[in-house]
């Protein structure tokens, strides 16, 4: 069953590491918390930590998953996601999570984590980063990160809304 006005909901991703410290599985589950409020969909990795985290967060406030696996068994997504796509692509899984999104959050992590990011700003998608990346490109523009203080904050700016 299709709910109502599910294709005009906003998609945002939340890329981030599969081992990382406590600090930021608790962003990580803050920032899916933050995404559900805001009656937007979180699209993520599907796999553990702070994917994980955020995709509980997210669910525990009656948002929608979905998690894009880097392989074709189903079963190794975490609990929380509701639509699960087994890709078989390994880490190329990543464009597809951000081509999914509308923006991207990343919480942390590591060199997925960045992969993800660049490919959004490569592809013109606003991103927040908290507790993360930096990055300046060689001919010193702007890389894109907007640095979130908070996961209200990063979500707020990927959906192009103000701080409260």
């Amino acid at each position: 069953m299709l709910k109502d006005g599910l294709r005009e909901k906003k998609v945002i991703a939340v890329c981030c590491g599969g081992s990382p410290p406590e600090d930021e599985l608790e962003l990580a589950y803050e920032t899916g918390v933050e995404i559900a409020l805001k009656d937007a969909i979180l699209v993520c990795g599907g796999l553990g930590g702070s994917m994980q985290a955020a995709c509980r967060g997210a669910s525990e406030k009656n948002g929608l998953v979905i998690g894009i696996i880097p392989t074709y068994e189903k079963n190794l997504s975490n609990k929380y996601v509701d639509i699960v796509i087994p890709t078989g692509l390994g880490h190329s899984r990543n464009n597809l999570v951000v081509a999914a999104a509308d923006g991207v959050i990343g919480v942390g992590g590591s060199w997925g984590t960045l992969s993800e990011l660049s490919i959004a700003v490569k592809m013109g998608k606003p991103v927040a980063v908290l507790k993360g990346w930096e990055a300046k490109s060689p001919n010193m523009e702007k890389a894109g990160f907007h640095h979130a203080a908070t996961p209200l904050d990063a979500v707020n700016f990927v959906l192009g809304l103000d701080s409260i």
